[in-house]
């Protein structure tokens, strides 16, 4: 394991046209637009992050593709095509080879609102456990899933993920003061409470434009 603890981050970022569909009547023609800022403001919050030494992309979009590489993100295509899971797992296979004994977690892409400082405070957190994950707001998905050991990277999104995480063995973090870090939007009223914490610049844009 690294002496000083880095992690590689993994962001899987879906095509926009299956994206955000329960901001459909918000959004209307600028879903696309709005899940793609989403995903940037993620990822350029992981890059920011102190304790982060690569966030690596998963996606089919090109749009979204150019746009993280540009900020210094690494990207991969979808090749497995089979579900967030297995893209995951792709990322996780690219992080492997770069960092052998590296740390890897698998992060949302629709956290708009997401700080560095509360991303580094809870990677930390993270050290302390081989296996550990983050709930999302309303206590049902996830947000995050991290290990110390890239053997053991199996992340379980989808559905009711938290309690699968649980029931997998994950340590539940509960890190305090880091609520951007649970702050995932699907819904519209998901986005207000996101714009209270403050999103990031291109996610404010597009909003701006609604």
């Amino acid at each position: 394991m690294p002496t000083t603890p880095r992690w590689s981050v993994v962001v899987p970022v879906k095509r926009p046209e299956v994206a955000k569909t329960r901001l459909a009547d918000l959004a209307g023609a600028r879903r696309a637009e709005l899940a793609r800022a989403f995903a940037a403001d993620t990822v350029a919050a992981a890059l920011a992050c102190p304790d982060v030494v690569d966030v690596v992309v998963v996606t089919d979009d090109a749009q979204t593709a150019t746009a993280v590489a540009a900020a210094g993100a690494v990207v991969v295509a979808d090749e497995p095509a089979a579900g967030l899971n297995a893209a995951l797992r792709h990322g996780a296979d690219l992080v492997r080879r770069r960092h052998p004994d590296g740390y890897i977690a698998a992060l949302s892409a629709d956290l708009p609102a997401l700080r560095p400082e509360e991303l580094a405070t809870t990677l930390r957190a993270a050290t302390a456990h081989p296996v550990s994950f983050v709930g999302d707001a309303a206590g049902i998905g996830t947000t995050l899933f991290a290990v110390t050991r890239a053997e053991t990277f199996e992340p379980r999104f989808g559905g009711r993920s938290r309690a699968t995480h649980r029931a997998g063995g994950a340590v539940e973090l509960t890190v305090p003061d880091t609520p951007s870090v649970h702050r995932d939007v699907d819904t519209a009223v998901d986005l207000w409470d996101a714009l209270r914490l403050g999103v990031g610049p291109r996610t404010a844009a597009v909003v701006a434009l609604i």
